[in-house]
């Protein structure tokens, strides 16, 4: 179901998290397509500080949600989050940090990669962002 899908640089997106199931169609990937109108491209990791905001911003991802098998996230679980959301929460100051290579490339619809990368977990695959941006720019 992954085939064909890119992450931030063009690359076969990787796994963001199997548990807790994330992702729209709960494979595990931010997949992204026409029927995910929210956008879940990003790959974040989750802090108190952006689940308390997200809770107050009216997304209480911290509750459980047994209906929807939901088990509510707690700081370190892996979550693909809406990207709008995740640049709600950087300009509020709380953007949780980023999985690059699990995060969609629609995320940059909503997103600049400048401020991705600045939040990146994943540093090896950030200097592999740098490097490709000094290709390009040569």
């Amino acid at each position: 179901m992954n085939e064909g899908t890119k992450n931030l640089l063009g690359q076969p997106l990787i796994s963001c998290c199997m548990d807790p199931i994330t992702g729209f169609y709960r494979t595990g990937y931010c997949q992204v397509d026409i029927e995910d109108v929210g956008v879940h491209a990003v790959c974040i990791e989750a802090t108190d500080d952006f689940l308390t905001f997200s809770k107050a911003a009216g997304n209480d991802l911290s509750t459980p949600n047994p209906l929807f098998g939901f088990p509510g996230l707690k700081p370190g679980d892996r979550w693909c989050l809406c990207a709008p959301r995740w640049q709600e929460a950087l300009e509020a100051g709380v953007a949780p940090p980023v999985m690059l290579a699990a995060t969609h490339e629609a995320a940059l619809d909503y997103c600049n990669l400048e401020d991705l990368k600045r939040h990146a977990l994943d540093v090896d695959f950030n200097d592999l962002l740098d490097d490709l941006t000094r290709q390009k720019s040569s």
